[in-house]
């Protein structure tokens, strides 16, 4: 690698990895038990919209251990089993609050739930999945406070940074007001993450590009990507069905490509914790890039990194 790179996470890696970031912060290994506590969101129940996000059907993505029905601990339970099966143990764990919106209720309840999580000994902090629109200064003051004993993110889902495309998909809110609440969660002290789809109606890779500076300037601890996966039986699948040509559906190596230049772009202090998502085939309308492994995704990032001679943030100014 060249010796110009001297970022201060540099490794063997050409980005700034989450595996990395971890072992920097805990010193080991670290896993997300993924809960589900009964939440919904205000595009769904009618405060903001009716129906959800026109892509999401959150079945596709919880852990079969991961049901509302069974109390938090057992999912942390089961979850930690599950995990130990899978993969080889780790030493620490985070509570994962997943599904849905994860502070879309009175602070009062947001605490019973999450000091549930906490009470278990081998948990060490959480990561709360949200909206930028179901937050509040009460809140944030609140997960300030935690966060001084325990390790304490919140990720909001942005998915784009075009307005017309959050219109489309009925996020119910537009991308200022994830940039504001982003800078006020960062503002408190808390690490913040976000998250991105690429492959949205209407969008190609010139506008994903373009991103990459935006997102750059953002006050972020942490960023995922997804690569757009049309679910079964959701306003998205009909749309792609009646319109296909509106997506920008990009091949397996075309994506890695495309990852590799909006990586250069990137704030190399940011985290990068995933490049692609993965759904159970049963959920997909579509099947693409044979069911690739997230892990076998980052594999080929880093093969195409090395082989342009490339890293994360060469480009960014």
């Amino acid at each position: 690698m060249e010796a110009s790179l001297t970022y201060p996470w540099q490794t063997s890696r050409r980005f700034n990895a989450y595996a990395d970031y971890f072992k920097r912060t805990f010193g080991s290994r670290v896993q997300k038990l993924s809960i589900n506590a009964g939440f919904t969101c205000p595009n769904r129940d009618g405060k903001v919209s009716f129906g959800g996000c026109t892509y999401c059907n959150n079945a596709a993505f919880n852990p079969s251990y991961c049901k509302v029905e069974k109390p938090i601990q057992q999912q942390l339970e089961e979850g930690i089993i599950f995990h130990q099966n899978r993969y080889r143990k780790a030493e620490h764990y985070l509570a994962y609050f997943q599904a849905y919106s994860n502070t879309y209720a009175p602070l009062k309840r947001l605490k019973e739930i999450y000091n549930q999580a906490l009470a278990n000994p081998n948990i060490v902090g959480l990561v709360i999945g949200t909206r930028p629109d179901c937050i509040d200064e009460e809140k944030l003051e609140y997960f300030a406070n935690l966060s001084k004993e325990k390790y304490i993110i919140i990720e909001y889902g942005v998915e784009s940074c075009a307005d017309k495309t959050l219109q489309l998909i009925n996020r119910g809110h537009d991308f200022a007001c994830a940039a504001k609440t982003i800078e006020k969660t960062k503002a408190y002290g808390i690490k913040t993450g976000a998250h991105f789809i690429f492959g949205l109606p209407d969008e190609n890779q010139t506008d994903w590009l373009q991103w990459a500076k935006i997102i750059s300037q953002m006050p972020l601890d942490t960023v995922k990507f997804h690569q757009l996966q049309i679910i079964k039986d959701t306003p998205m699948a009909d749309l792609y069905k009646q319109s296909p040509e509106r997506f920008t559906m990009l091949e397996l190596n075309e994506y890695i490509d495309f990852i590799v230049h909006f990586l250069e772009r990137l704030n190399p202090n940011i985290v990068v914790e995933r490049f692609a998502g993965e759904v159970p085939p049963r959920f997909l309308n579509t099947i693409r890039w044979n069911l690739i492994r997230n892990e076998q995704i980052t594999v080929k990032v880093e093969q195409r990194l090395a082989a342009l001679d490339t890293f994360q943030g060469k480009l960014f100014y």
